[in-house]
């Protein structure tokens, strides 16, 4: 199996687990709380918006990594940009957030393809 098609899976792969498990474990409780901020209710369209779009450019980004003939520059800038946010991850939450190795595999391989 390709380089890039294994960082492609895991980036469709964290997109679907960010856009239904992250939203019934994250978004749709913090969105039961009617308080402050979210009492507004284009607020609370903005913030479930913002969540499914990090997911749309999750898939967007597996598509020009499989894509045919994608530079590699611009490969390694995905996978650069992928590993870079696994890591920050990572150290932010101490390990603790369970993406941090899937996001950091997708950057990995996305580089390792570009570089080969």
């Amino acid at each position: 199996m390709s380089w890039l098609w294994l960082s492609a899976a895991f980036m469709v792969t964290t997109a679907g687990v960010h856009s239904v498990i992250g939203y019934r474990r994250l978004i749709v409780p913090l969105l039961r709380s009617e308080t402050g901020v979210l009492a507004d209710p284009l607020t609370r369209r903005i913030i479930r918006f913002a969540w499914h779009a990090t997911a749309v450019l999750m898939l967007i980004s597996a598509a020009a990594v499989a894509w045919p003939a994608t530079p590699d520059a611009l490969l390694a800038v995905i996978g650069g940009g992928w590993l870079a946010t696994g890591l920050v991850n990572a150290a932010y939450t101490k390990g603790r957030h369970i993406a941090w190795p899937a996001l950091s595999g997708a950057g990995i391989f996305a580089l390792i393809g570009a570089l080969t």
